[in-house]
């Protein structure tokens, strides 16, 4: 054989043993999450950080994004709340209080106001969402929170997340009923039992698509006196995808397999890796969503 063949039969040898070792399909970009914790009102204990340990909250959701592929980032400051950081972003996980744009106790830096509109026009434009318990007790409506504002008067980031926290009574163990069990993820939960230190709500969206619902028949507490109302949900905020539940004061829930089933089917929706069938039914497994709890009387 002449050299030329040879070399040509070699090198066609050493291209295909490359071939071999490549992947047959490009791997898909690792999603990653911004879980943002600053407290601009009080700070609850799974997300109080303690020299440079993490919070109680971040040792039970990284294991769980690790297991799913998924890329955690952990912060207080509010400054990370930029276009060019935003984007950097496939979802945002918030456990937040208070007006963000203004100061913190532990000294953080304060979301800017241009921040603030920047993260809710990139979920608009098809970013993720997704909140634990007090996010609805973050940039309240400026009103009397014993009273149903119109969806105009309602603070744009209350609009968003479709649902805003009234007042919360004792730590007492209720029911939530599980309103879509085909929700992906759900299929094999159940309606459940928790203690809990749950939150009476109110301004939910129209479009809010209801996955729990908070029962009120037992619960003691003015806050209480009123039908059942949604205390999880999904919907769609233009083309991003929202998920909030109400869950996560308590250490014993975040370790609680209906939590955890149910915030993995949340992050697993809102980074598009599950579709879901979120037409609104809040009309429908919650008519009576809106009726506010009476005000508390006044202290003598």
């Amino acid at each position: 054989m002449s050299p030329f063949p040879r070399r040509l039969a070699l090198l066609s040898l050493a291209a295909f043993a490359f071939a071999l070792t490549q992947p047959l399909f490009a791997a898909e970009p690792t999603k990653r999450i911004l879980f943002f914790t600053r407290s601009a009102g009080y700070e609850h204990s799974v997300v109080k950080v303690s020299g440079d340990k993490p919070c109680y909250a971040e040792t039970i959701l990284r294991p769980l994004c690790e297991k799913n592929g998924w890329e955690l980032t952990v912060t207080k400051d509010g400054s990370v709340f930029t276009p060019e950081n935003i984007a950097k972003y496939d979802a945002f996980a918030f456990y937040t209080t208070g007006d963000l744009t203004g100061p913190a106790k532990d000294g953080s830096n304060p979301m800017s106001k241009e921040g603030k509109a920047a993260l809710l026009q990139a979920i608009h434009d098809g970013k993720g969402w997704i909140g634990f318990h007090c996010a609805s007790d973050t940039f309240h409506t400026n009103s009397d929170r014993y009273h149903l504002d119109p969806v105009e008067k309602r603070d744009p980031y209350i609009n968003v997340i479709g649902g805003e926290f009234i007042h919360h009574g004792a730590q007492q163990s209720t029911t939530q009923q599980l309103v879509d069990p085909k929700f992906p993820g759900l299929e094999n939960l159940q309606s459940f039992d928790k203690t809990e230190e749950w939150y009476s709500l109110k301004n939910f969206a129209d479009n809010d698509h209801v996955i729990l619902v908070n029962e009120t028949k037992n619960m003691k507490g003015n806050m209480y006196q009123r039908p059942a109302y949604p205390s999880t949900w999904a919907r769609m905020e233009g083309t991003g995808r929202v998920f909030y539940t109400s869950m996560g004061h308590r250490e014993d829930v975040w370790t609680s397999p209906q939590f955890q089933t149910v915030i993995t089917a949340g992050f697993r929706w809102i980074l598009h890796e599950t579709d879901a069938d979120v037409t609104p039914n809040i009309s429908a497994v919650a008519p009576e969503a809106n009726t506010i709890p009476p005000s508390p009387e006044p202290k003598k």
